[in-house]
């Protein structure tokens, strides 16, 4: 994956470039010290993947994400928690807080591959029939996948597309998150957040901000924050 560093930090972008070196797969392109150096490299070269601060001067890495082509991801370094659950607005694959330990920084860079990869085999049509009480087929990889509601732990929308996480793989298809919200029950399914549909049987425990299904921690939005309080957690609590 060719990928570049976007850091106001000199300091910062050499931690990233030496993470980036123990990477098998990843070539860095170029680092730059400000968004419009960035924007401008990106023009004229291909670029899978952007390690993006957010304070910078100038133009933040939040509103540089807003225009960054649909076909390149974002992982957003920055030592600033605050800013994660608006990192998701703006569909970026990850968020990695400084400072970025190895382990992590794989993480995320395991996550922009593999959904690299399932975006370069994913073919756009309509992608939902045959919706039933438990199931539907969805239109995946050149292949229709039956998927049971039961087994959907969440959903993530990504750019142009949504990713179905179930209990056993990943489904991609080429959808509008709020398409798929749509089409699913609405008495287990609820969306906490821009980028995020949770199947509420699977929730194993919730904090003001974050959803906790198995090892995945689903961020929740301001706008999504007391609908999903109310109807899902406040209502379920046991009475002494």
């Amino acid at each position: 994956m060719n990928c570049i560093i976007v850091d106001d930090e000199p300091l910062a972008r050499e931690a990233i470039r030496m993470l980036i070196d123990r990477a098998d797969d990843l070539n860095l392109a170029g680092d730059f010290n400000g968004a419009d150096s960035a924007a401008h490299f990106m023009m004229n070269n291909t670029v899978d993947l952007v390690f993006l601060d957010i304070q910078m001067p100038g133009i933040n890495g939040i509103e540089f994400a807003r225009n960054i082509p649909k076909e390149t991801f974002v992982i957003f370094t920055t030592a600033f928690s605050e800013f994660a659950i608006d990192s998701y607005e703006v569909d970026a694959i990850d968020y990695l807080i400084k400072p970025i330990k190895l382990e992590r920084f794989r993480k995320g860079v395991e996550k922009a591959r593999t959904y690299l990869k399932l975006f370069k085999t994913e073919n756009p049509g309509n992608p939902i029939e045959n919706i039933t009480d438990d199931h539907f087929f969805v239109k995946a990889d050149r292949k229709m996948f039956k998927v049971y509601f039961n087994h959907i732990l969440f959903i993530e929308g990504l750019k142009d597309y949504v990713v179905i996480h179930t209990e056993n793989q990943k489904v991609i298809t080429a959808m509008n998150i709020k398409t798929i919200q749509d089409q699913l029950p609405k008495n287990r399914f609820v969306r906490v957040s821009k980028s995020y549909i949770i199947n509420a049987r699977h929730i194993e425990s919730v904090d003001n901000n974050t959803v906790f299904i198995g090892k995945n921690e689903i961020p929740i939005g301001n706008v999504y924050r007391d609908f999903f309080f109310n109807e899902f957690v406040i209502n379920k609590i046991v009475s002494r």
